[in-house]
């Protein structure tokens, strides 16, 4: 099981979903706010993120920045560091991400977050289908600021 929708990085605009891809939170950034879109606390999040550690192969990665493949980004995103312990600890890609799919289950759920509120907000802006915002959403690694970028662009192109 491959993760095929993967959210972008919470600080680029993904859902709640890619809580599995951040860091502790250890600074002011916009983990804190999708947190709170999930009602987690940082140290519930945390205390999830250590207990899937533990019981996962994700609970490797002693060269990593935070000590663990747990707290490592998206794979989309280039690391070094991750990268190194993937291949060492010969974990496929494929592995890595079903591995953060079920992290992000135990985060959030199986549900999009707000997934739908991003398709409706964009439809409604933008004058499309919902099936169109969708597609959109998707091509955009439902990074919902690219899709909004995508959109501009497509409508500075064809101007009614």
């Amino acid at each position: 099981m491959v993760w095929d929708d993967a959210p972008s990085h919470v600080c680029r605009g993904g859902d709640s979903r890619a809580l599995a891809f951040c860091c502790p939170p250890v600074k002011p950034c916009p983990i804190l706010h999708a947190l709170d879109d999930v009602k987690l606390s940082p140290q519930e999040y945390m205390d999830i993120k250590e207990d899937f550690a533990k019981n996962t192969r994700l609970g490797e990665g002693a060269g990593t920045c935070f000590g663990s493949l747990v707290w490592c980004c998206k794979t989309s995103k280039p690391c070094p560091l991750r990268d190194m312990v993937l291949k060492n600890i010969d974990m496929s890609v494929d592995e890595y991400l079903t591995l953060k799919k079920q992290l992000s289950e135990a985060l959030v759920g199986n549900d999009v977050g707000n997934g739908e509120d991003n398709i409706n907000a964009l439809a409604d802006v933008f004058s499309i289908s919902n099936e169109e915002a969708t597609k959109v959403l998707h091509d955009c690694d439902n990074d919902l600021r690219m899709a909004m970028k995508l959109l501009r662009m497509k409508a500075l192109e064809n101007p009614e």
